[in-house]
C-alpha cells in the first residue's frame, strides 16, 4: 500500500523585488522640479583646488574687466557704420548681444574645455559662473559681472528715449541674464517633466504561483518518488 503524503503549503514571501512578480506603485513624476547639481563634499573641494582652472580664472586677470567695455564700445562703432541703423536699434542691438553672448559664456555652457581630468569631474555639471572664485558669492569679479549688464541697459534704455516697446525687450532680456546670478540659485537647475527615482509606496507581498505538486516539498528542489508496488 502506498503510504499517504501530507501536502505542504507553498511558502509565501514578503520580499520586495525589483524584477519580478512583487510590484511597486508606480514611479511618480514632477512637471517642474529644482535639483542641485555638483557637490560640496571634501573630496570635491580638493579636486577642485589641486591645479589652477584656466577657465574662470581669467576673470580675475590683469584687463579682464575693462575688455568687457571695449568690446561693447568696438561693437556698436561697427554698427553704426552699417547705414539705415537708427540710433535706438543700434543701442538695442549691442546690449541685446552682449547680454546673449555673456549668457551663454556663463551660464548655458557646463564643465571645462581645458585638461578636464586633471580635476576628477569636479567641474561637470557648474557653468562658468558657478566655477569663478570657486563659486564663492559677492567677489569682486562677480560685482562686476553683474554690474555691467545693468550699466549698459541703463545706457541703452537712455539712447533709445525711453520707447517703451524697446525698454520691455532690454528688461526682459536683462532679467533673464542677472536671476541666474543670484546666489539662491547657485547650482540649482529648473528641470521638467522630471520622473521620481524611487517608487512612491512599498513593494505588496506576493505568493509565488507554485503549481501544487504531491508529496514532499523541498525549499531548493522538486524531486518525485517512485510510489512502491503491492
Amino acid at each position: 500500500m502506498s503510504s499517504p503524503r501530507a501536502s505542504v503549503p507553498p511558502p509565501i514571501s514578503i520580499a520586495s523585488k525589483s524584477d519580478g512578480g512583487a510590484k511597486g506603485r508606480a514611479r511618480s513624476s514632477s512637471i517642474v522640479a529644482v535639483q542641485e547639481v555638483g557637490g560640496n563634499g571634501a573630496e570635491e573641494m580638493l579636486d577642485q583646488s589641486v591645479y589652477i582652472n584656466r577657465n574662470s580664472e581669467w576673470v580675475n586677470g590683469k584687463g579682464a574687466w575693462i575688455i568687457h567695455p571695449m568690446l561693447t564700445l568696438a561693437a556698436k562703432v561697427l554698427i553704426d557704420v552699417l547705414p539705415g541703423v537708427s540710433q535706438e536699434a543700434s543701442w538695442t542691438i549691442v546690449n541685446l548681444g552682449y547680454l546673449l553672448v555673456s549668457y551663454v559664456m556663463f551660464h548655458g555652457i557646463t564643465g571645462i574645455p581645458f585638461d578636464p581630468d586633471l580635476h576628477g569631474g569636479a567641474y561637470d555639471d557648474l557653468t562658468m559662473w558657478e566655477q569663478i572664485d570657486q563659486g564663492a558669492q559677492y567677489t569682486p569679479a562677480k560685482k562686476w559681472l553683474f554690474t555691467m549688464p545693468i550699466a549698459l541697459f541703463l545706457l541703452s534704455t537712455h539712447f533709445t528715449h525711453y520707447n517703451p516697446w524697446l525698454f520691455t525687450i532690454n528688461f526682459i532680456a536683462l532679467l533673464l541674464v542677472l536671476i541666474p546670478k543670484l546666489p539662491q540659485l547657485h547650482r540649482q537647475r529648473v528641470r521638467f517633466l522630471v520622473d521620481d527615482p524611487t517608487p512612491s509606496g512599498a513593494a505588496t507581498p506576493m505568493t509565488p504561483m507554485t503549481p501544487s505538486v504531491s508529496g514532499t516539498n523541498t525549499p531548493t528542489y522538486r524531486r518525485s518518488w517512485a510510489e512502491p508496488s503491492n
